[in-house]
């Protein structure tokens, strides 16, 4: 039986992150939440993790900053971005180097699975800047 792909889940607000690792939970998955860059760089994740929902602003290392760490560490983990201020700056620069997608908190289920499809891993990024949750 193969192994579940495991989710990290890189958030300062412990609300946002427990919300987030019950979602992924539910989903199926195998999820580790962590609440600052710092620890997930620390832990034995890395090596394990298919996929990586960061938020965009917390102190220390920006959830940009640490897929850029990753990237020069030649680990670049497909990574969504999610945050609970939007701009259109902020998403095409993360766009740009390599974000698979860019979601504003809060965050719909559909939201968090069109990003981590796997024709969404190629080299080429889209955007999807998901409506907030009703």
């Amino acid at each position: 039986m193969p192994k579940r792909p495991m989710i990290a889940i890189v958030d300062d607000d412990l609300s946002a992150r427990d919300a987030t690792l019950d979602l992924i939970r539910a989903l199926g998955f195998t999820a580790k939440a962590f609440p600052c860059a710092d620890d997930f760089l620390s832990s034995d994740s890395i090596g394990k993790t298919s996929c990586l929902i960061s938020d965009m602003r917390m102190p220390g290392m920006s959830g940009l900053e640490l897929y850029n760490h990753l990237v020069a560490m030649g680990n670049p983990i497909p990574t969504i971005l999610v945050t609970a201020f939007p701009n259109d700056r902020d998403q095409a620069r993360a766009l740009q180097v390599g974000i698979l997608c860019y979601l504003s908190k809060p965050f719909s289920e559909a939201a968090a699975l069109a990003g981590n499809r796997p024709e969404r891993r190629s080299k080429t990024p889209n955007s999807i800047h998901a409506a907030r949750s009703t």
